[in-house]
């Protein structure tokens, strides 16, 4: 049985290094993403590596048992696309989740010591200290409390800050009060200091972060953006900076990606734009846990991340 890897070059390398090594007698196979080898035997093929499959795979692949994810993402996939056994697992690693809170606790610090009101004031000059509130007199609020939230919301926590969360279903997660539906979001967002966004995109995240849900901050919040690009409404983000209700915007995600040159979000005084590194894929350790994954899949057992079609995770 085959394993087909299809992504960036450097990442194939140790994949598939580590995929040989792990299966010594599997056939592993590497492909630019979203391209087919030439030389394969498309009814050998069960597992495929990669960040996005290409159209069409019911066809290509017609005895694919999985599709890993090489992200935590998988709003790029179409599960319709895909054989009717063919399994989507998303990617489930430690170290990407470790990125993650890294990423976040970075940026809900630098929003609570107001170092891009401090930039600002040091671009025009001026010397002048800022009220700094504890961590306790603030409040984290965290859309998302899946794998990636509850990881963020743990590193928080020594800081000392209020911390929410809001998700699909409630959550149990040490130290964070647990909101759910669009009350629950309302209620969330109202009291919260900083907004973190690491929700997944879906039909029902699309959009979520909008003017509505802007204007229901705190006067003077900050929003830490790490989900993905269309949840949030970047003109009203601007407005709201433009007119002082928010104080600073964090964001890893945009849309589209990249921004184009022109885009007002690039020059504005309260933001920090990154491109798309709260979570990188260390490939080292996404081949260990694919392959216990598929190790899991030959004993019948259930795999971490497995995404059952029709639900959104």
């Amino acid at each position: 049985m085959t394993i087909l890897i299809s992504a960036d070059a450097e990442r194939v390398a140790t994949l598939s290094e580590i995929l040989r090594r792990e299966f010594p007698g599997r056939r592993v196979l590497a492909a630019p993403e979203g391209v087919m080898p030439g030389d394969m035997a498309a009814e050998d093929v069960r597992y495929l590596v990669t960040y996005r499959a290409p159209a069409g795979l019911r066809r290509l692949l017609p005895a694919l048992r999985c599709v890993f994810s090489l992200s935590a993402g998988i709003d790029q996939f179409r599960q319709d696309d895909f054989p009717e056994q063919t399994e989507l697992v998303r990617l489930v690693d430690p170290a990407v989740a470790a990125s993650v809170a890294d990423y976040v606790t970075l940026s809900v610090l630098l929003i609570h010591r107001d170092l891009l009101a401090y930039m600002v004031q040091k671009a025009r000059r001026q010397w002048r200290q800022l009220p700094n509130p504890l961590p306790s007199e603030r409040q984290v609020g965290i859309l998302g409390l899946g794998e990636l939230g509850s990881a963020a919301a743990e590193r928080l926590r020594p800081f000392g800050f209020r911390l929410a969360g809001w998700s699909r279903t409630p959550r149990d997660v040490p130290g964070v009060a647990s909101f759910t539906g669009v009350a629950g979001l309302k209620q969330m967002v109202s009291k919260s200091d900083i907004l973190v966004c690491l929700l997944p995109l879906t039909e029902e995240t699309r959009g979520i972060i909008d003017a509505e849900l802007l204007a229901a901050l705190p006067e003077g919040a900050g929003l830490v953006h790490a989900g993905r690009g269309p949840q949030l409404d970047q003109r009203a983000l601007l407005a709201a900076l433009n007119e002082g209700h928010l104080s600073a915007a964090v964001l890893d995600v945009t849309d589209p990606e990249p921004l184009p040159p022109d885009d007002p979000l690039w020059t504005h005084p309260r933001v920090i734009l990154t491109p798309h590194v709260a979570s990188q894929t260390r490939a080292g350790s996404a081949a260990r846990t694919i392959a216990e994954n598929i190790r899991r899949a030959e004993r019948g057992e259930a795999m971490i991340g497995s995404v059952p079609r029709g639900v959104a995770c």
